[in-house]
């Protein structure tokens, strides 16, 4: 049998002239492969179209690190390769791997010998095919830009929100800072008009010594009870003194970590002036506190914004090493609105985790996502749990909640676009399919659900040693 009775004999091709056959039989070639071997690989460059004459092949796509078996057949004219050579720009890679089962013979033409045979002998369909191509690589593009938006969205809610707090505590600190400052001024006029100089030597030396114990004294922790208890007992100590505001002056000393003993000593350096160096003691100790409280303020505001920054990988390349524990820390500090109440977090992390290669930015997408998901799905209360190890050449992340589960029917369609069980307004069913396509397409690795109530775990494998990126 000659070539083109072989390939007329094939389903692909039993449409064509006798003129296309032999212009096929003319152009292409005949190649044998022994069992086993792998006639393309997933991401190298798309040379050929492969067309079963003799044999079994399986089709193959990467997932985790592993090749999975898609398909197999040994049906004469089954095809694969560079399928996508008639689309403009469509990029020359092979989208799968092609293995053979047995020996097998596969007739092969050219990337663009097939591209030109297409849009001569069929352009109607290369036309429609090329449309329906661009329309979905435009869908997907559009669809996931999208979902970063929303994603987008979601973060700058929660770094708001989280930003809301410190930013009001630093306005209040400084307000109260304006008024501390002028009871501090007035009070050291008094005391510098009263007090003789040898004692605002010994006065000063004490004012010193209060500040250095009011820092220390922010390390240690009172029972409430026995804050109270040392309140009240030297709000006593100050009203058998005529001290005016014992009670607001009282918890200011005892958060400073002074008692009656050292408020003694105070006494019998002011040589009856008590009242205005108490004052100007207060002021003092109050303007430190509020200090701290602005720095504290500050640090908190600079640490969200670092993280926010770091969470979205603005300003730096997008392909790198990606510090899996970082990117989960930080969507937890992002989220932490959402977090606090009644979610508890847990950890199970390998401290000894590896960084993994890829896209850090994407993933801390996927990380959003999925914790944002369970959150909700908790309804605000249970347990997060977060989960990280090393499976052989893979990373594994898993996010878990103790929500009321999924349906078997539910988890088969919970990675397709716009299917979502949230209510009207809350969900655009686009979060996991792009978190799916971020880890399966651009990170070559796996992504999969197991859910029953009470325990639903979503499973990310990532790859340590995935191919090189794609453009």
């Amino acid at each position: 049998m000659n070539l083109v009775e072989e390939l007329r004999g094939c389903f692909l091709f039993e449409k064509l002239t006798d003129d296309q056959l032999a212009w096929l039989a003319e152009h292409g070639v005949v190649c044998s492969y022994e069992a086993g071997v792998d006639v393309y690989r997933e991401g190298d460059p798309a040379e050929w179209f492969f067309v079963l004459l003799d044999g079994g092949m399986q089709i193959l796509k990467r997932a985790a690190g592993d090749d999975v078996p898609v398909v197999a057949s040994s049906q004469k004219g089954v095809y694969g390769g560079a399928t996508r050579a008639f689309v403009p720009d469509a990029g020359r890679l092979y989208e799968t791997s092609m293995r053979t089962l047995g020996p097998t013979r596969m007739f092969q033409l050219k990337a663009d010998d097939f591209a030109a045979l297409l849009s001569e002998w069929f352009p109607m369909a290369v036309h429609l095919l090329a449309g329906l191509f661009v329309g979905m690589t435009n869908f997907e593009a559009v669809t996931s830009q999208r979902e970063r938006l929303m994603a987008l969205g979601s973060l700058s809610a929660g770094l708001a929100h989280e930003l809301n707090n410190p930013a009001a505590a630093g306005v209040r600190a400084a307000h109260a800072l304006r008024d501390r400052l002028q009871d501090a001024r007035d009070g050291v006029r008094t005391a510098m008009t009263l007090l003789r100089p040898e004692a605002i030597e010994l006065v000063i030396s004490l004012e010193a010594e209060a500040e250095e114990r009011a820092r220390t004294a922010g390390t240690a922790q009172l029972r409430a009870l026995e804050t109270g208890d040392r309140e009240d007992e030297l709000a006593d100590w100050l009203d058998e003194r005529g001290v005016p505001d014992s009670l607001p002056l009282a918890s200011t000393f005892v958060a400073a970590g002074l008692d009656v003993d050292w408020l003694s000593r105070l006494e019998e350096a002011s040589g009856g002036h008590l009242g205005p160096v108490l004052r100007w003691f207060w002021a003092r100790l109050e303007i430190v506190s509020l200090v701290d409280e602005l720095e504290s303020s500050a640090t908190r505001i600079s640490t969200l914004v670092s993280t926010i920054k770091g969470h979205s990988q603005m300003g730096r390349g997008p392909y790198g090493r990606a510090d899996i524990h970082k990117g989960l820390e930080s969507t937890l500090l992002i989220l932490g609105h959402k977090v606090k109440g009644g979610i508890e977090v847990v950890r199970d992390y390998d401290q000894d985790l590896p960084s993994v290669p890829g896209y850090p930015g994407e993933l801390n997408q996927v990380w959003t996502n999925l914790i944002d998901n369970a959150i909700d799905a908790m309804d605000g209360r249970g347990r997060l749990r977060l989960q990280t190890r090393r499976d052989g050449d893979t990373v594994v992340v898993e996010v878990g909640d103790e929500g009321p589960g999924m349906p078997p029917e539910v988890q088969k369609r919970i990675f397709e676009p716009f299917f979502t069980t949230k209510d009207v307004g809350k969900g655009t069913g686009l979060g996991l399919d792009v978190s799916y396509r971020i880890v399966v397409k651009r990170h070559h690795g796996d992504l999969r659900v197991q859910s029953s109530p009470g325990d639903t775990r979503f499973q990310v494998r990532l790859p340590l040693s995935p191919p090189a990126p794609r453009p």
